[in-house]
């Protein structure tokens, strides 16, 4: 069992030391209500507590496998445009080829970073991102530094994600930072957050969706409490049903990655797995 009150004091002093800086204190209650409300915890919501009824726009509809092919790639976009999702995700090789086929979509292109290891150096990163953006992604999702951040080397981590950052900023792109929740201790997620908001960030994501675990509800509602309502939460990994989608929405989730879309909207539109 965790001490709460324990965990609570040791996330202050390792945002304080990390950050050198004082959060407010009505961020802090905000976390310490997220970590002692466990996995039934219901927090910000881009709309209040209502979910929407259309779940499309929230997913980036992802194939990340190694053993994707140029035809999968293209089933992938032409899925994209059919369903409406946010984005596709793919790995860089395939970026140029997606980008020419929605090229006058609403669809965007995002690519991953360091991915999935998080191991990369940090100028690697950020050629790794400006490439891609050359190829015609608009969104990356980074995977930041894992054991820099469990060696509390905190201003390796904020490096990291500045440089890619600052690389999508250059051409209005996003950068989503992928902190593979299920490898960090509560304290851990809570820094790793809030490196990526001093990393001027524009998302935080739960995880690659091939380490040991993935999206969970206890985690979006603290990576929610802990960034607040400006920055995005992504939750990705193991992520299948509608209901599951819905669930990550009001815990705070505005982004879904999910290789199961089209099973994810065509079970919301005729209603199965409706869990509200």
């Amino acid at each position: 069992m965790i001490d709460k009150d324990a965990l609570i004091e040791a996330v202050t002093r390792q945002v304080l030391a990390a950050l050198a800086g004082t959060p407010a204190q009505n961020e802090l209650e905000h976390v310490r209500e997220a970590v002692s409300s466990g996995a039934a915890r219901v927090g910000y919501c881009g709309n209040g507590a209502n979910v929407p009824g259309e779940l499309a726009p929230f997913i980036d509809h992802t194939l990340l496998l190694p053993t994707a092919t140029a035809d999968d790639i293209d089933r992938l976009c032409d899925e994209a445009l059919e369903y409406g999702f946010a984005a596709v995700c793919i790995n860089p090789v395939w970026v140029a080829r997606a980008a020419r086929r929605l090229r006058t979509s609403k669809v965007k292109v995002a690519s991953v970073v360091g991915f999935p290891l998080g191991a990369n150096l940090p100028d690697i990163k950020a050629m790794e991102t400006r490439r891609a953006l050359r190829d015609g992604a608009r969104e990356i999702d980074m995977v930041i530094n894992i054991g820099a951040l469990k060696s509390r080397d905190h201003d390796l981590v904020r490096r990291d994600i500045v440089g890619v950052s600052d690389a999508c900023r250059e051409v209005g792109a996003i950068n989503k930072v992928i902190i593979e929740a299920a490898y960090l201790s509560d304290e851990e997620k809570v820094i790793a957050c809030r490196l990526a908001t001093a990393g001027r960030a524009h998302y935080v994501k739960t995880s690659t969706g091939f380490g040991p675990g993935g999206a969970t509800v206890f985690d979006v509602a603290l990576m929610r409490e802990t960034v607040g309502p400006k920055i995005g939460v992504k939750a990705a990994g193991g992520i299948r049903t509608a209901e599951q989608v819905r669930e990550m929405i009001t815990a705070g989730a505005t982004r879904i990655g999910a290789s199961a879309g089209v099973r994810i909207v065509a079970e919301a539109e005729d209603g199965s797995g409706d869990g509200y």
